[in-house]
């Protein structure tokens, strides 16, 4: 089969880095917080991933994708766990309400011809899973695929009950 390419934007302590270098993609992990970017390594390292194809990159998200756009750079699938509130590598501030939308249509020029998924998780009481999967079907117009939607939860106890912790968003084709 093909390289696949993955970028994981927000990538903070690389669980789904290190899942997809294990599924054998190379992968492209980007977060604004170096210590972070660090735990990933150690994580990946941990994971048996020392030699793995991933780049660990300290940086804005969206600048990093606007440097990609401009260097011609595609990916097969883009992973994202966009933060509420937070800070760029030298300070650019993020707000998830106000940056999302021009975040997801520049990526959405990344994805290849024929791009695998577009995965949105977010811990935040403002998207509900329903505004998600909106975003998704707009941003993804016209390229077919599926799209999905739901909550993150975990388990509480054996009876049943789930925490809800978060939202998703799964564009595949």
């Amino acid at each position: 089969g093909r390289e696949i390419n993955v970028l994981n934007l927000f990538g903070y302590t690389g669980a789904a880095t290190c899942a997809a270098a294990k599924a054998g993609a190379s992968v492209t992990h980007i977060d604004a917080a170096e210590g972070m970017v660090k735990w990933c390594k150690e994580n990946a390292a941990l994971s048996g991933l020392k030699d793995a194809p991933i780049r660990f990159i300290t940086d804005d998200c969206l600048k990093f994708v606007r440097r990609e756009l401009k260097r011609g750079k595609k990916y097969d699938a883009i992973i994202m766990d966009p933060p509420t509130y937070g800070r760029g590598a030298t300070g650019e501030m993020w707000k998830l309400e106000e940056h999302l939308w021009p975040l997801l249509t520049e990526c959405r020029e990344l994805l290849t011809d024929k791009p695998l998924f577009f995965l949105i998780n977010a811990y935040t009481a403002r998207l509900s899973p329903t505004v998600v999967v909106n975003l998704l079907t707009e941003l993804m117009s016209g390229r077919g695929g599926i799209i999905t939607g739901g909550e993150v939860g975990l388990p509480v106890k054996a009876d049943g009950k789930i925490l809800p912790c978060g939202i998703y968003g799964r564009w595949e084709n």
